[in-house]
């Protein structure tokens, strides 16, 4: 394969630390290289470096001549004046770039609900990272640096990314890097990992699970005296072998390796342990917010109607995952559950016992504490806490989120964003909540602080509601998922992410207001139905319609038993299975009405 762009013996140091040390490597047409490692560690210094961004104090970077890079950085480099049209396509008319099939996709795919005319000021953090992302995947560069490009997408987003970077080259041209925290986006997308650690790149075969696998053999092979990450790897390895089917359909790594590796490794949760724990915690209420709506002012002087007679009964351990499209209202159903906002229709059950926790997007809960130190904020809620069925102390329990004995006096003020996001939930998880609410926390993650708070939660008893555009953390940590698709109600996904993927592409390119995409970026001509078909489809539409109705019903009384059979003192767990099973099979009943429903309203036009 031919050589694209290389570095020779790389040296990069600060003040106090060495970042690379004599770090040499190269990237060949066909490479498309994650690169993974702890925050702080030098991963975007390493990209800088090799998109020629900056200068290192030793070694160079070299690439051929008629090598074209394109760069993603994480800072907002847009030019505030600009229209968004401007900002992305220059001074083409629309008619040149439209009529580009390659540019069309991708203003579908990142745009679509971005004001063409607005000012690139006035945009929200999430849309000018889509209008960066756009402009530099229009140009044709035979090399592309991502830096953190999947923040600020949703789930369909980052599906969209994948998509599309896997079909922009033929497999043995062009060269991507990219560092993201997304590991089903590194898996998808990425046939070599490079590890970025103690001052050295370490280079992997394989997507995100390979390197996993293949660490975890490292690991063992020199007796990394870190056994607890070590078990972390392992933990994750156990989950990557075990989880969903269509993770091991792909031969991504040696299956036989990873049987024997994980062969003492036992489940990531044991689901019926912890709802009993988590029954006895709470009691048969926690939250429901029955055929609640709520209706809000978008800011332009109009109201709409953000969730319309929705209900959700959340069951004690019950582990649940929302997804949904940007703007609908899924940071606002956590607000509702937690009671910060009330509903304009119906109303918020809350159980007696229950207790809640929020982690927020911003964590700007900190700043009260801004002048403490790590330890001190910990200690300040307990000194000994009980994790695993053991005692450790508030410095072990710090250490385990990755704080070292230095790191644990550093002051919360002169912490990064991924730190304060690590302190914040730890934070919350000491006050000992038995509903915790986390949204989008995976922001300014690195993988392996990823798996370290996946494990913490793993053995937490409580209800979890997770709010995020990571699938691997949602397929990870949570058991069920449920989305908004923007028209006010909240489905079951049983089939999970994908389901939800299908749905999406099923009803077509909207918006999170539920109006179609502007007909700039997406068009189409529509096919002509006769009047029979439009009346069969009618009929079939209020046969669905009175299905789900039924199936709901059926899975509300499934959901109340196991409830009712989980309060019991002589709670028989058996029995709570088969009622799980049954719900599982109602759930997916659901989802397949719900398919039938939105292929025939399409039909219909609605």
């Amino acid at each position: 394969m031919a050589h694209l762009l290389g570095a020779e013996s790389l040296s990069v140091a600060f003040v106090t630390r060495t970042i690379l040390d004599n770090v040499s490597l190269g990237l060949e047409a066909g490479d498309r290289i994650g690169v993974v490692g702890r925050n702080g560690d030098g991963k975007s210094t390493l990209m800088r470096l090799l998109a020629q961004r900056s200068s290192p104090d030793s070694g160079r970077v070299t690439k051929r001549r008629d090598v074209s890079v394109g760069y993603l950085d994480q800072s907002d480099v847009l030019d505030g004046d600009l229209e968004v049209g401007r900002a992305i396509v220059g001074d083409q008319a629309d008619h040149e770039w439209a009529s580009n099939p390659k540019i069309r996709d991708v203003m579908g795919g990142l745009v679509s609900e971005v004001d063409w005319h607005a000012k690139v000021s006035s945009l929200s953090g999430g849309q000018k990272r889509r209008v960066a992302l756009a402009k530099l995947l229009i140009a044709d560069d035979d090399v592309i640096m991502l830096d953190e490009p999947t923040n600020h997408l949703d789930v369909e987003g980052v599906a969209w990314l994948a998509r599309h970077l896997q079909q922009r080259w033929r497999p043995t041209e062009g060269g991507m890097l990219v560092v993201t925290h997304d590991r089903w986006f590194l898996d998808e997308v990425c046939n070599h990992t490079w590890e970025v650690h103690d001052a050295v790149v370490d280079d992997f075969d394989g997507g995100y699970a390979a390197y996993v696998l293949a660490r975890a053999e490292r690991d063992r092979m020199e007796s990394v005296i870190e056994s607890k990450r070590v078990q972390l790897v392992k933990k994750e390895l156990a989950w990557l072998r075990r989880g969903a089917p269509a993770r091991t359909a792909k031969p991504k790594f040696r299956i036989e390796a990873a049987n024997e590796l994980i062969a003492d490794v036992p489940e990531p949760r044991d689901s019926l342990a912890l709802s009993k724990m988590a029954m006895s915690r709470l009691g048969k209420d926690v939250l429901d917010l029955e055929d609640v709506s709520l209706t809000i002012d978008d800011g332009e002087g109009t109201e709409r109607t953000l969730f319309d007679k929705v209900t959700l009964r959340l069951a004690p351990g019950q582990r649940l995952g929302l997804v949904g499209v940007n703007g609908s209202g899924k940071t606002t159903l956590l607000r509702l559950l937690n009671g910060e906002i009330q509903p304009t229709a119906g109303k918020l059950k809350r159980g007696k016992t229950v207790q809640t926790a929020v982690l927020s997007q911003e964590v700007r809960e900190l700043d009260d504490v801004s002048d403490s130190r790590v330890i001190e904020v910990i200690e300040a809620e307990k000194r000994v806490f009980a994790v695993g069925g053991k005692e450790v102390s508030a410095s072990q329990l710090v250490e385990q989120l990755g704080f070292t004995n230095e790191k644990q006096w550093t002051r919360v003020s002169e912490l990064s964003g991924g730190e304060r996001r690590r302190l914040q939930l730890l934070r919350l998880l000491v006050g000992e909540p038995n509903v915790l609410m986390l949204d989008e926390p995976t922001n300014d993650l690195d993988t392996d602080t990823l798996s370290a708070i996946e494990d913490v939660l793993d053995g937490w008893p409580g209800t979890l509601v997770v709010v995020s555009h990571d699938r691997y953390l949602l397929e990870r940590v949570t058991d069920t998922q449920m989305a908004l698709l923007g028209d006010g109600k909240l489905r079951d996904l049983p089939g999970g992410v994908d389901q939800y993927l299908e749905l999406r592409n099923a009803a077509g390119p909207l918006t999170a207001t539920g109006s179609a995409a502007s007909p700039a970026i997406s068009g189409g001509s529509g096919g002509s139905t006769s009047e029979a078909e439009l009346r069969q489809a009618r009929k079939d539409l209020t046969r669905i319609e009175r299905q789900i109705t039924k199936v709901d019903a059926q899975k509300d009384k499934t959901q109340k038993q196991m409830s009712d059979a989980g309060a019991r003192p002589d709670a028989d767990f058996e029995h709570i299975a088969g009622l799980n099973a049954r719900l599982q099979e109602l759930q997916t009943e659901i989802g397949d009405l719900e398919v039938q429903w939105m292929e025939t309203a399409e039909i219909l036009g609605e």
